[in-house]
């Protein structure tokens, strides 16, 4: 592959889905995880509202980490737009938890314990139920500052 020397481009398309529940099982079981996405087909901005009631709205910001190298050959090679890549993509977020700003830092301890890597990637307000990501300038190869946004 052209964005890892050490893997087929095969290989790395046909990847099974990674499987969370080791990792994520003492947290839930502590009561301190208010809902789980596993972000699949439908992306970051489909998938996360899934998980809100009404009235709630997911801010999630795209600075806050390393777009991985495929999603970038991906959206390299198919001309892509940050915006249709945060509606199609997990973009390297596999599993979005939500949990109160109280427990976020115990969040993260119990998750790199298990040996995840963690990413803060957002946070939820009030508002129309949905999802909203956004990016700066070259944020995953933007030419300016970007945000798109999923109701419902």
């Amino acid at each position: 592959a052209l964005f890892d020397f050490d893997t087929l481009l095969i290989d790395a398309l046909m990847a099974p889905t990674r499987i969370y529940v080791k990792s994520l099982l003492p947290l839930v079981r502590s009561g301190k995880v208010h809902a789980l996405a596993h972000i699949t087909g439908g992306g970051l901005l489909e998938n996360v509202p899934r998980i809100l009631p009404d009235g709630l709205h997911a801010h999630i910001d795209a600075d806050a980490w390393e777009q991985p190298r495929m999603m970038a050959f991906l959206q390299a090679q198919g001309n892509i737009e940050p915006e249709e890549m945060a509606r199609t993509f997990n973009c390297g977020i596999g599993m979005a938890v939500v949990v109160a700003e109280s427990d976020v830092a115990d969040a993260i301890a119990a998750l790199e314990a298990a040996g995840e890597v963690v990413f803060r990637i957002g946070h939820i307000a009030a508002g129309e139920k949905g999802c909203t990501v956004s990016g700066s300038i070259e944020t995953w190869s933007a030419k300016a500052d970007w945000s798109a946004t999923h109701n419902g």
